[in-house]
């Protein structure tokens, strides 16, 4: 991975964003979450990691992936597990997108347009802090985490559960079985996470090349940039919001394809590439979401009740209205809701047509993988792959 922030969250290589001081302003303004005492802090905390480690064994079995390297699921972990907070989470993902934009045009860009970039990123992601349950990382792996980071959102998971009023120790093993299946997944492909990478960075690259002058603030939208006009004779060329929110995609979901502004910037071919990045992930989202009910009531015992909880809480906020309703677009929660559904749809049907060991040909190799096509229509893939 390309080094874009050194081991103490400062920048190692100046670029479109002033890194250190987004991871700063994200740990300022990410909310603390619910309050609760030192002794349910711990037992949170501790449980967490042992419902982690639990997990990989039972997503194993039931998804029938073996990592490539020989390591056993059952004895050896597969992913570095990591409880944080929410600023800690906020800042696991600013190091997350600053290597991903790492070759983005940038680094003669002013104090001011930096400055901006860190108030931009910083915003976005303390927002987000307070909506993820988990995250497997495999793109920040190093000598103590060969396979990859399993960041679990402590405050985040106990507000839920309290919200969904379930059994605590089931809620979370049932979490966790959902991250260490995208652990299992990228550790029995390990070509994935550089596939993933090179996608969404060869359109960063595109990106960062509208403007001659590299990015700009308020660009993209009909303002003037300071760089002329952009390739496709657009005034101007894209934001550093909008190619950082376009590297989130990858991260932690789609935008809203509503956001006529956003997706307006691309051309065919750009938009053709972004949302075949957007079909594995839906893959890889599904695939989890199946995986982690599939174990059934002997590992989780009320895995039934927790999934009717989880999914009349997830219609409750696609429904919201007000300043919910615009949190939930600027975030882009309804369209990563839609690619849960639909690579959880994808997964059952081929599964119903050519079993786990038919569908795991997914993690065999990029040309395997399904195309935007082929999630809404998996008998295409099916008919592809299978003949």
């Amino acid at each position: 991975m390309n080094q874009a922030m050194g081991d103490d969250g400062t920048d190692a290589v100046r670029g479109p964003v002033d890194w250190d001081l987004a991871a700063r302003l994200s740990g300022q303004l990410a909310s603390p979450g619910p309050t609760a005492t030192r002794a349910e802090l711990v037992d949170l905390v501790t449980t967490l990691r042992t419902a982690a480690r639990a997990a990989t064994a039972h997503a194993a079995r039931i998804t029938e992936l073996v990592p490539a390297d020989g390591t056993d699921p059952e004895t050896d972990p597969v992913s570095l597990v990591q409880v944080v907070d929410r600023p800690g989470w906020a800042q696991a993902n600013i190091r997350m997108l600053a290597a991903m934009t790492a070759s983005v045009r940038g680094g003669d860009a002013s104090t001011g347009v930096r400055l901006a970039g860190a108030a931009q990123v910083g915003g976005v992601l303390a927002l987000l802090a307070g909506k993820v349950l988990g995250q497997f990382d495999p793109f920040t792996a190093d000598a103590r985490a060969p396979h990859g980071r399993l960041l679990l959102v402590a405050p985040n998971v106990l507000q839920v559960e309290r919200a969904l009023g379930v059994e605590p120790a089931d809620f979370r093993l049932w979490i966790a079985l959902h991250e260490q299946t995208h652990a299992l997944q990228f550790a029995a492909a390990p070509w994935l996470a550089d596939h993933l990478r090179a996608g969404a960075s060869a359109l960063l690259d595109d990106l960062g090349e509208l403007v001659p002058g590299g990015l700009v603030p308020g660009a993209g939208h009909g303002g003037r940039g300071h760089g002329g006009q952009g390739r496709r004779g657009q005034d101007g060329g894209p934001s550093l919001a909008d190619v950082v929110r376009i590297a989130s995609r990858v991260l932690v979901g789609p935008d809203d394809d509503g956001d006529a502004g956003l997706l307006g910037l691309l051309s065919p071919a750009q938009r053709a590439q972004l949302d075949e990045v957007g079909a594995v992930m839906a893959l890889l989202e599904g695939h989890a979401d199946v995986a982690m009910d599939a174990v059934g009531p002997s590992v989780v015992p009320s895995v039934r009740h927790i999934r009717a909880r989880f999914e009349a809480r997830r219609d409750a906020g696609a429904a919201s209205h007000g300043l919910e309703r615009v949190l939930r677009r600027l975030l882009g929660l309804d369209a990563k809701l839609a690619q849960y559904r639909d690579g959880a749809a994808f997964v059952r049907e081929v599964r119903r047509a050519v079993g786990t060991a038919g569908l795991n040909a997914v993690w065999s190799a990029p040309e395997q993988l399904p195309t935007a096509r082929e999630i809404a229509d998996p008998r295409a893939w099916v008919r592809r792959v299978h003949g």
